[in-house]
Parts: structure tokens; C-alpha cells; sequence
């Protein structure tokens, strides 16, 4: 046998090399690439902090033209001035209730969800059988 050429090792050096430089060639474009996408993230982030911001000073404008709407006194002058002849209603006309408003309402529009109802059907074949039982979810 005859052993290889001495340029042979010279050549795998360099192919080597040629890989290396390509691999890490390859690993700093991606490194670019995902500083580029935290970049243009924190720019998307930026923008839409920004837009909550604006709709929050727009609710606030909102929450305060309804204070001002519903301060009594502001109440009383839009009666004056429309003519509506509203008064305020008499300790005997207000009916107070006791508990929770949030659970008895919540309580009030719950009731159909579980509700419970047996329904027999009434057949030739099914003569005999127990009745059908539903629970009706909207």
C-alpha cells in the first residue's frame, strides 16, 4: 500500500476549516435574526402600550362625564330644564332587599341552566320503560 499524498491532509484541513467558518457563519446570521425579532417585538409592544394607554385616558374621560351627568344636582337642572316634573321617590316607594344583589340576580339568571326535567315518552315500543331525564343548558 501506498500512503496517501501529503497535500490529502492539507485538504481536509481546509475543507474543515471551510465548514467552520460556514457553521459559525450560519449561527451569527441567526443570532442577527433574533435580535432583529426581539427588537421589532419590543416595537409591537411598545405600540400597543401606548394604544391601552390612550384607551384608558378616553374611559377616564368617559367615567368622568358620567359622574358629572350623575350628580344629583346635574340631575336636578336636566329636570328643570326638559320640564319632566320628576321628583325624588318617597321612603314608601323604595323597597329594599336584603342579601347579595350580585348572587340573588346571578341566582335569578341561572336557574334555567340547571334545571331539571323528566319527561316521559309515551310510545308503543317504549311502554314500561323509566322515564327520560334532561338537563337543559342554553
Amino acid at each position: 500500500m501506498r500512503p496517501p499524498p501529503p497535500n490529502a491532509l492539507v485538504n481536509k484541513i481546509v475543507a474543515l476549516t471551510l465548514c467552520l467558518l460556514v457553521f459559525s457563519g450560519t449561527l451569527g446570521l441567526g443570532a442577527v435574526w433574533v435580535r432583529q425579532e426581539i427588537f421589532s417585538t419590543a416595537n409591537r409592544s411598545n405600540v400597543l402600550e401606548s394604544k391601552i394607554a390612550d384607551i384608558e385616558r378616553r374611559l377616564d374621560e368617559v367615567d368622568a362625564g358620567v359622574a358629572i351627568a350623575l350628580n344629583p344636582a346635574m340631575l336636578l337642572k336636566a329636570n328643570e330644564a326638559m320640564r319632566l316634573g320628576l321628583v325624588a321617590p318617597k321612603e314608601i316607594q323604595v323597597v329594599r332587599m336584603p342579601g347579595s344583589p350580585e348572587l340573588r340576580l346571578a341566582a335569578k339568571r341561572n336557574q334555567e341552566i340547571f334545571s331539571v326535567s323528566t319527561t316521559a315518552r309515551l310510545s308503543s315500543n317504549a311502554s314500561g320503560k323509566a322515564p327520560l331525564l334532561t338537563a337543559s343548558y342554553p
